[in-house]
């Protein structure tokens, strides 16, 4: 497909939406806010932007976020009392009530309209990093069938293909599975996080790695317990490197 024509069809699927929904901020619900920006206005996006988009001094490890001063590299008790299989974990900004909400909504509303938002925020973070890098795969944290059929699609599979047209680094879908049904996560204690997801995950490749560098990819991270889980699996099948990046970095209510 040629630059304009991708442009007329981007053009058209805005106006299509805009006939349905009309552009005004799904969050605040009085500014305007097209389909381009994923119906965020530019004032609820300023309650985002430099404030809570995650920079040093943060986990070196699982990248939880400081608020002080400190220069030394540190790790943070949650990561200290665990063992991790990543190398470390990075997310794009903090788990503010704005955030949550778009999250919840894309997550379990089918708000794909969202995704815009969640994209911006996701690439402009982790883009920098990953193209300084060499990794061969982005990686997103598989559902099991039954709940991806209940919600008819897979929110870290969108988001990895979003970072990937971003970054060149192509998505591998056909590395992990999800063999158990676990429930959510949401309610859950750190502890009973890690028993919930130290059996979830499968290898589904035909042969084994031999020693790529793999980005695993998920909406959001709390205690890292899914993703160590998934990195288990590739490291004990040949991954070289597993490191994760997520939107949003949340904590333990």
């Amino acid at each position: 497909m040629s630059l304009s024509s991708a442009n007329s069809a981007f053009i058209f699927w805005e106006r299509f939406l805009a006939f349905f929904y009309p552009e005004v901020c799904q969050i605040c619900r009085e500014e305007k806010a097209p389909a381009r920006d994923g119906f965020v206005c530019a004032r609820c996006c300023s309650k985002v932007d430099g404030v809570h988009f995650i920079t040093a001094p943060f986990c070196k490890c699982c990248g939880t976020p400081f608020d002080g001063e400190i220069s030394a590299s540190f790790e943070c008790f949650n990561c200290r009392d665990q063992r991790l299989y990543f190398r470390f974990a990075r997310a794009a900004v903090k788990m503010t009530p704005l955030v949550q909400k778009v999250v919840h909504h894309y997550k379990y509303n089918n708000a794909l309209w969202f995704e815009p938002f969640l994209g911006d925020l996701f690439v402009r973070s982790a883009k920098p990093v990953l193209q300084s890098q060499n990794f061969d795969y982005l990686v997103p944290i598989p559902l099991h069938w039954r709940k991806r059929w209940q919600r008819a699609f897979n929110q870290s599979e969108r988001l990895a293909n979003v970072l990937s047209k971003a970054t060149g680094i192509p998505v591998n879908n056909h590395l992990l599975r999800r063999v158990q049904p676990t429930p959510t996560q949401t309610r859950l204690t750190r502890a009973q996080r890690a028993d919930n997801v130290k059996r979830a995950f499968g290898f589904r490749g035909k042969t084994r790695l031999s020693g790529e560098r793999v980005v695993l990819i998920d909406d959001v991270l709390t205690t890292g317990s899914t993703a160590s889980a998934c990195a288990k699996v590739l490291m004990e099948n040949g991954a070289r490197i597993v490191d994760v990046w997520t939107v949003a970095r949340g904590t333990l209510q």
